[in-house]
C-alpha cells in the first residue's frame, strides 16, 4: 500500500506505544491483554483523530484552504484535535458543536475539550440535538465561501476516505511492531463511532493479510447501522487505495451492547471500565469512546468470548481530557 502517494503533514508522535497490561489481564483471569496507545499521538493531549488529520490537513493545504471547519458533539475529541492542528499549521478553525446529551453542567459545556478548542483559537457555534450536522457543516462552509474565505470542511470524526488513511497506516504500524517484538494477536478491539478508525483499520489489516479479526465496540448506533456505515466507508477507502474488494461484508463486526442511554452518556459499565483501567494500569480512558470500548472488552472477557490462552490488543482512541467535562458523573473523594 503506497500511502506515500497521498499528501500528508506530520502531526502525531508515531509509532504509538504497544504495551502489555498484566494487572488487567490477571484481574480478569482471561486472555493476555495488550494496548495500542493512540492516546499518545501527542497533539493537544493526543487521540486517534490526529492520524486522520495528518491526511486531511495536508489535503486542505494542497487545495489552498485558509480555514477548516468541522462538527461534533460538545465534548468532541475530534474538534479539539482539529483546532490544534489548524493552530499548528496557521489556519483558522470554525467548529459546530451539537448538544447530544442534554447536559447543562458548566464543566461539560466549558471545560475539557471545549476549553482546549478555545485555547487553540477556534471559533465555536452551538447546535441543538436532532439536526443533520453534515448538512449544517456544508451550509456553514458555503457561508464562509460567500465571504471570500477558502474553507475546507472535515466531516465529524474526520471520517471520510482521506481521514481513514490514517488508520490504514496504523494497521501497517501495528504489524511492524508485532514483527519487531515477535508477537501475534488473536483479536483486536476498539471503539467504533463515526467509522473512520474502524474502516481504516479493517482495510489495512485485510490488505496486509494480517489474519487479525477486528471487533468494534459501538458507542452510538445500532449494530446493523454501525456495520453498514463502516463497510460503506471501507469500500470508499479501498477505491482510494486501488484495492477494491479486499474487505468482505463479514469482516466488519460491531458489538453495540454497551452504548447505554446514548452517545456521550456513560453507562455504569463505562464508569467501571474507567475505574479499572485507572487503578490497574494507570491508563485514563474517556467517557464517550474508549471507556465504552473498554467496557465491552471487559464484559466479553468475563463472558468467555476470548479464550484464556489468547492474546488481545485494545486500541485506545484517547480523549482523557474529556473526563474534566464529566465531573458530574464521575466519582469524587
Amino acid at each position: 500500500m503506497h500511502l506515500s502517494r497521498f499528501p500528508r503533514v506530520r502531526l502525531a508522535h508515531l509509532p504509538t506505544p504497544l504495551e502489555p497490561m498484566p494487572r488487567l489481564s490477571a484481574l480478569l483471569g482471561g486472555p493476555e491483554v495488550w494496548i495500542k496507545r493512540d492516546d499518545c499521538t501527542g497533539l493537544s493531549t493526543g487521540g486517534n483523530k490526529t492520524r486522520k488529520l495528518e491526511f486531511l490537513m495536508a489535503e486542505a493545504m494542497e487545495q489552498g484552504a485558509d480555514m477548516v471547519l468541522t462538527q461534533g458533539a460538545t465534548q468532541s475529541n475530534h474538534a479539539r484535535q482539529t483546532a490544534a492542528a489548524a493552530a499548528k499549521l496557521g489556519l483558522d478553525c470554525h467548529i459546530l458543536l451539537e448538544d447530544r446529551t442534554g447536559y447543562n453542567e458548566p464543566n461539560y459545556r466549558l471545560n475539557g475539550n471545549v476549553l482546549l478548542d478555545v485555547l487553540h483559537g477556534a471559533t465555536i457555534e452551538h447546535r441543538g440535538p436532532g439536526l443533520d450536522m453534515n448538512a449544517e457543516l456544508l451550509a456553514m462552509t458555503e457561508t464562509f465561501r460567500a465571504k471570500g474565505r477558502r474553507p475546507y470542511a472535515i466531516p465529524g470524526g474526520g471520517s471520510n476516505a482521506t481521514g481513514a488513511l490514517g488508520y490504514v497506516n496504523c494497521a501497517l504500524e501495528l504489524l511492524g511492531q508485532m514483527v519487531d517484538r515477535g508477537i501475534s494477536f488473536d483479536h483486536m478491539v476498539t471503539a467504533t463511532g463515526s467509522a473512520g478508525t474502524h474502516a481504516g483499520l479493517i482495510v489495512g489489516l485485510k490488505a496486509l493479510n494480517a489474519q487479525l479479526p477486528l471487533l468494534g465496540i459501538g458507542v452510538r448506533a445500532p449494530k446493523d447501522v454501525q456495520e453498514a456505515n463502516v463497510f460503506r466507508l471501507a469500500q470508499a477507502v479501498e477505491e482510494k487505495l486501488g484495492t477494491p474488494g479486499v474487505v468482505a461484508r463479514g469482516d466488519v463486526v460491531a458489538n453495540c451492547d454497551y452504548i447505554g442511554q446514548g452517545y456521550g452518556i456513560p453507562a455504569e459499565s463505562t464508569l467501571e471500565a474507567i475505574n479499572i483501567f485507572a487503578r490497574q494500569e494507570a491508563i485514563l480512558l474517556d467517557p464517550v469512546y474508549s471507556g465504552k470500548g473498554a467496557a465491552g472488552l471487559i464484559d466479553l472477557i468475563r463472558k468467555g468470548h476470548f479464550k484464556k490462552d489468547e492474546r488481545v490488543v485494545f486500541l485506545h482512541t484517547g480523549g482523557a481530557i474529556g473526563l474534566t467535562g464529566y465531573t458530574h458523573v464521575l466519582p469524587h473523594a
